[in-house]
């Protein structure tokens, strides 16, 4: 079994905002799959689907993005799973342009609260995690502003193809492996004429 969390806030005051990209990502799986997210345990909502072969479980933390952490660790004991071999985890990445991805087999929190709770949790920085950029064009004056306010109506292109790549992404990845998935989605996007 595979877990793939996605990380976020809980509360429909965050549903839809950048920092909840990892939620809508695992929402967007879900949906996929043809499963909702609804089970409560170890502190998250979860769901049961299966991928290609794989048995999978789709986890949304409720202990808020900087205690992520805690749930994740339950689940992963819970479950008798190793989060080096075991554990996806997706989440929104301010240092990328809105709809990139990018999939790393390990690496620092780089500053995101979520992250530096699952590393602190887990002890490892060996884990595959799926970034979904957030950054907008423009500058940001208040970063802390921008990952907590609604995306623009002007966003949510971008954001639905961000979302529709995560979930394929996922499915690479549990299907032919994460290096065919970092060759395939790590790519820099062709600038348009």
């Amino acid at each position: 079994m595979k877990l793939i969390v996605g990380l976020g806030n809980p509360g429909i005051e965050y549903q839809f905002t950048p920092h909840n990209l990892g939620f809508l990502a695992v929402d967007r799986i879900a949906n996929d799959c043809g499963v909702e997210i609804r089970n409560r345990q170890c502190r998250a909502l979860t769901a049961r689907a299966k991928i290609g072969a794989e048995q999978i479980l789709l986890a949304k933390p409720e202990t808020y993005m900087n205690l992520s952490g805690l749930s994740v660790r339950e689940l992963l004991v819970k479950y008798e799973l190793n989060p080096v071999t075991d554990l996806v985890v997706i989440y929104d990445e301010l240092d990328l342009p809105l709809g990139t991805i990018r999939i790393r087999q390990r690496g620092s929190s780089a500053g995101h609260n979520g992250m530096e709770s699952l590393i602190g949790a887990l002890g490892t920085e060996e884990f595959l995690r799926i970034r979904l950029g957030i950054a907008p064009d423009g500058k940001i004056k208040n970063g802390v502003r921008y990952v907590l306010r609604p995306f623009t109506k002007a966003q949510l292109k971008a954001v639905d193809e961000v979302l529709d790549k995560a979930a394929k992404a996922v499915k690479v990845i549990l299907t032919d492996g994460p290096a065919a998935a970092m060759n395939r989605f790590n790519r820099k996007e062709e600038p348009e004429d």
